[in-house]
């Protein structure tokens, strides 16, 4: 996924017009086929994190790996406003000069990628996936042996005897019968619903940053260069204060205080702040444009010192291993379709009343959807200290009968 995540971000760099196809018909083609890659890595990267963690700081770990995505956001951020600081002479003598800038910032963008792919490619399978799925409990015990102690991974020998165990296999029928089971079923609607309603918030004002601040007068200079550098530094300061602070305080807390208490705190805080700061919208931003970059900071700071981190963390915890990447990808996957939602809601409903005029109104709506999401969170259980297999609602044992095979090499 992380190959078609870097093919993709340098297709959008270089898309451009011609007489069959226009700029955003293929930079739309390649952000499509971006999605794809960005669907695949988002539950793997919380399940791999999951299944080698122990219990005990589990949560801060798959925290951990969610909060880089808070250095990325300040890191482009940053790129955007060094990259436009380079063409200031050059935009303000031909604006069309932008054009080379953003596509140097999406290009730069496919640079972390390369690094990540590197260990991407190196990580070994995780042993409960070993046990689980493939059922060779003697490689799960093998792998975990190995990387213990030397932090390596070795791969087993192709005529090396297998130990398998008995465990429920994946299939349409038992994915209906899991799930069937309200205990099992509630904490997928959970997981789903309440990362539907974070993304309709979390995107309605993270891909509209731009246009709130522009709306609050941060942004609205006349002179394109100026535009976007304060857009640029807007985003600096939004992400160095709320964002990035936001994900490492819920490393710091996540293993103390739970993830449904953090979850259901910010869902709480967020639903008073959207309706503080959407009812009061006029008011804060013909009083300050300061202030009212403090109360959107704020809101930045307890999407991700809660719900944005915790619906990441729990859907990889709460099912079982055959289902765990499943179950993860579908909450995501609500969670994107909360993200389309608001997009599509958002352009077309800001301008009600004049350019832009309807985006206190917005931020009420989008109160609403926090009221929703805390609601929802209550059927998630609480992961805190609990193993994946305490968490993973399984009423059988699993026959541990040992048998003995060959595993054939088609080489």
């Amino acid at each position: 996924e992380l190959m078609i995540i870097i093919v993709a971000t340098l297709g959008s760099s270089v898309s451009g017009d011609g007489y069959a196809v226009t700029v955003c018909g293929t930079i739309m083609f390649w952000r499509v086929i971006l999605g794809f890659g960005i669907g695949g890595d988002h539950p793997l990267s919380a399940i791999i994190t999951s299944e080698f963690a122990n219990k005990k700081n589990r949560g801060a770990m798959m925290a951990a790996v969610f909060a880089m995505q808070g250095f990325g956001i300040l890191a482009a951020a940053i790129v955007a406003l060094i990259v436009v600081s380079s063409f200031k002479n050059r935009i303000q003598d031909d604006v069309t000069s932008i054009d080379y800038c953003w596509r140097l910032v999406l290009g730069i963008g496919a640079l972390p990628g390369l690094v990540a792919l590197y260990f991407r490619l190196t990580v070994p399978e995780s042993p409960r996936y070993t046990m689980d799925i493939e059922r060779d409990i003697n490689q799960a015990s093998q792998d975990i042996t190995t990387v213990l102690s030397t932090g390596k991974y070795k791969e087993r020998e192709v005529d090396e005897p297998v130990v398998r165990i008995d465990v429920p296999k994946s299939s349409w029928a038992d994915f209906g019968k899991y799930f069937g089971k309200w205990k099992n079923g509630k904490i997928l609607v959970g997981t789903a619903v309440s990362w539907f309603a974070l993304d309709v918030a979390f995107y309605g004002i993270g891909l509209n940053n731009s246009i709130i601040l522009n709306a609050i007068g941060f942004s609205n200079d006349p002179d394109p260069y100026t535009s976007l550098k304060n857009i640029a530094v807007g985003n600096i300061i939004i992400s160095a204060m709320g964002t990035v602070p936001g994900y490492w305080l819920t490393v710091l807390f996540v293993d103390r205080w739970g993830r449904k208490t953090i979850q259901l705190m910010g869902f709480t805080v967020l639903t008073i702040l959207f309706i503080v700061v959407g009812a009061a919208y006029h008011q804060i931003k013909n009083a300050s444009i300061a202030l009212f970059i403090v109360f959107f900071t704020l809101l930045q700071f307890f999407l991700n010192f809660g719900p944005n981190t915790t619906t990441f963390i729990v859907p990889g915890e709460v099912f079982p291993t055959r289902y765990r990447s499943t179950g993860h990808g579908i909450s995501a996957a609500s969670g994107k379709l909360g993200a389309i939602v608001a997009q599509v809601g958002f352009s077309k409903l800001k301008d009600i009343g004049g350019p832009n005029a309807f985006v206190g109104q917005l931020l009420l709506i989008f109160s609403a959807w926090m009221f929703i999401g805390g609601l929802f969170s209550i059927l998630i259980p609480e992961t805190k200290g609990l193993s994946l297999e305490e968490l993973a609602n399984e009423d059988h044992e699993y026959n541990v009968e040992e048998r003995k095979e060959r595993v054939k090499s088609d080489v």
